[in-house]
């Protein structure tokens, strides 16, 4: 088959493995994002091959909207919209960018209006009760008491905390080395109370779990593997049961909790930001939010006129 001649519209499929081999190898996403990436992809370039249009340039606003409107009809939510146009609009960005087009046909397209759903969080003595209930004197105890500390200590995600590795762990120092999302490291501290839990566990906890076998991996099970994020989920909830918590708790609650506790207390967003390992700060704003609806509550139940 004889190649398009120089500077002719490449077809969108083509365009779509380039950006997509762009994400994997140039913006190193992980491989669930850029999964992601090429469904909502796919399915935009099938709707516009229905209409006949299978060219890089011949995209228009037109089509975007007609698009996002026909998602709508069919019930998808406005976050998951919102989601898909985000995409778009990187994907003819990147096509701007290599001179595929001359016009981004997503640029004046604005995101949907969507309800702004705050995240549920504990209080401190929700908290209190969780790390300072009862503990069975058992090396499967210990783990869960230090791995719901070091969750709570540093808001890193369940995924990083149960891949985490001894070696990303600095106990005289109080930090952890965590690789997040497109395998970007941060550096987030701990406090004393996850330092003492942790130095137990390792002692009475991981030793016995390992029996003399070796592992690169902090959390281990009886087994000595790695702790899976579902079994996570479920020590949370076996937790919460056998001290009598009745509020719906998981791994996220206990990240959520950990941001909105520093934006209580004064912590600057870019400073949560970093600890979070949030790419865009717009993503931590949410936590303004959590503070703003604190503030009003607040308001109300003191001022004589609230």
């Amino acid at each position: 088959m004889a190649a398009p001649p120089a500077n002719s519209p490449l077809p969108l499929s083509a365009c779509l493995d380039s950006f997509l081999h762009y994400l994997a190898a140039e913006r190193r996403l992980a491989l669930n994002s850029v999964q992601a990436y090429q469904s909502d992809l796919t399915f935009l370039l099938k709707y516009l091959a229905d209409k006949k249009i299978t060219l890089a340039g011949t995209v228009t606003q037109k089509h975007i909207r007609a698009y996002l409107e026909e998602c709508h009809d069919t019930g998808i939510s406005a976050k998951t919209i919102s989601r898909k146009l985000s995409t778009f609009r990187s994907f003819f960005r990147y096509l701007l960018s290599e001179k595929q087009i001359q016009l981004d046909p997503t640029a004046n397209i604005d995101l949907p209006k969507q309800k702004q759903a705050l995240p549920k969080g504990l209080t401190l003595s929700e908290v209190s009760q969780l790390l300072l209930g009862n503990v069975r004197q058992h090396p499967l105890s210990f783990r869960d008491r230090a791995m719901i500390s070091l969750l709570y200590a540093t808001g890193m995600r369940v995924s990083e905390l149960v891949k985490l590795p001894v070696a990303a762990l600095n106990l005289n120092a109080g930090y952890v080395r965590v690789l997040g999302k497109g395998k970007k490291e941060r550096l987030v501290p701990f406090g004393q109370d996850a330092r003492e839990k942790i130095e137990h566990y390792l002692v009475f906890g991981r030793k016995p779990l390992l029996k003399k076998r070796k592992s690169e991996f902090l959390f281990v099970t009886a087994r000595a593997t790695a702790m899976t994020r579902l079994r996570f989920w479920q020590i949370i909830q076996e937790t919460c049961l056998r001290l009598g918590i009745t509020k719906k708790i998981s791994p996220h609650t206990l990240r959520h909790s950990f941001a909105t506790h520093l934006v209580e207390n004064g912590a600057d967003l870019r400073t949560v930001q970093l600890m979070l390992g949030h790419a865009d700060i717009s993503t931590t704003q949410i936590y303004t939010h959590v503070d703003s609806k604190r503030l009003r509550t607040a308001h109300k139940k003191f001022h004589p006129r609230g």
